[in-house]
């Protein structure tokens, strides 16, 4: 791991150290991850986290625990990176900073749900991704297509057009020192809300068909698969095509994948792909290709109110989405991908998303 973020969570300690020989209150300035301190850049086309600050002091009761356990957290990390040590998970970071804090009957963590966003709070002091300090989320995706990877820690050669009907696994951490992209054939990338979507388009070998990489976050996305997703659009100039559950769930996965999400704000510009189209499913789809009745559903309550949420939002302004979001609530039902298979089997390979792609009917 880079040295250089030792030396950034030195400089943390040392600033603390000096607060403490000049008889200050020792604090932390953290950037506030709230929704208050975040806003949509309209030039980059991302959610961004903003400048307001939140204070985190050693002398207020309210605040000592959690000065402390962020104090725990940076010790802990700083050592397992001057120790060269495997990268770990978050939870086995949690059982690492657990114990009694000392001089007291304090634990320091009772949970992992108080070590996470201290975390989170890590990142944003340090301006860096977990990844990049030795932590690693449980990777949740796959993807296959015409691309080969190096991974520079085994030494491994990774060829995608070889990972057989299982496809393959996206890794906690694809970033460049450790997952080094050596070739790209592939033409564009189509995402794939659903595993069970994706999983037919693999086997049918959609991708060698048409030439692109096929990928899967199975729901919403986790960190590697969005980083993935950034460095294939970023790197390789892949057009990316983005296809979910007709719902206000489905398009708001998409907008992660575009724009990033509300509470990982600070993540966004590393893990976002502004250019990202989507391509379905709308509700003029549900005519146009004559998916059956039989497998809509109706809109709940909780459906309706996450549309109105969604409405507001800035990065959904644009006239398209405003007019897509009222025909979904005066079509009443939503439907989910794999509902394609009423059509049949392979409608979604031979016949809808062809037909998508030809006729570039996407959505902003």
């Amino acid at each position: 791991m880079d040295t250089s973020y030792t030396k950034n969570i030195k400089e943390e300690a040392l600033k603390l150290i000096k607060q403490i020989d000049n008889s200050e209150n020792p604090n932390l300035q953290i950037l506030r991850r709230s929704l208050n301190n975040v806003f949509f850049d309209n030039d980059k086309k991302i959610i961004k986290l903003g400048d307001k600050k939140e204070t985190r002091n050693y002398f207020n009761i309210n605040q000592a625990k959690k000065f402390m356990q962020t104090l725990k957290i940076l010790a802990q990390i700083n050592e397992n990176l001057e120790k060269k040590t495997p990268n770990i998970s978050t939870r086995q970071l949690f059982y690492m900073t657990r114990g009694i804090i000392e001089n007291s009957n304090e634990e320091c963590f009772e949970d992992q749900s108080e070590s996470d966003p201290i975390i989170e709070d890590v990142e944003v002091i340090l301006d860096t991704l977990r990844e990049e300090l030795g932590l690693i989320a449980t990777p949740d995706g796959y993807f296959v297509g015409d691309i080969k990877v190096k991974d520079l820690v085994s030494g491994d050669l990774l060829d995608y057009t070889k990972m057989g009907s299982g496809g393959g696994a996206i890794p906690a951490i694809v970033e460049k020192d450790v997952y080094d992209i050596i070739e790209c054939k592939a033409k564009f990338v189509v995402v794939l809300e659903k595993f069970a979507v994706w999983n037919i388009l693999n086997q049918t070998k959609f991708w060698k068909k048409h030439n692109c990489i096929i990928l899967t976050g199975k729901g919403q996305a986790g960190r590697s698969a969005r980083r993935l997703l950034t460095r294939l659009s970023n790197e390789m100039k892949l057009p990316v095509y983005v296809l979910t559950d007709l719902d206000p769930w489905g398009y708001y996965i998409y907008s992660v994948y575009k724009q990033g999400s509300i509470s990982l704000a600070y993540f966004s510009e590393k893990s976002s792909v502004p250019t990202a189209k989507y391509i379905g499913m709308t509700t003029k789809d549900i005519i146009k290709y004559k998916i059956p009745k039989s497998s809509w559903m109706k809109l709940k309550d909780i459906d309706y109110k996450r549309i109105k949420e969604i409405k507001k939002y800035d990065w959904f302004q644009t006239k398209e989405w405003q007019r897509e979001l009222t025909r979904l609530e005066e079509f009443k039902y939503k439907v989910e991908s794999d509902a394609f298979v009423t059509k049949s089997v392979d409608f979604v390979v031979n016949e809808y998303l062809p037909d998508k792609i030809r006729r570039q009917d996407f959505l902003p």
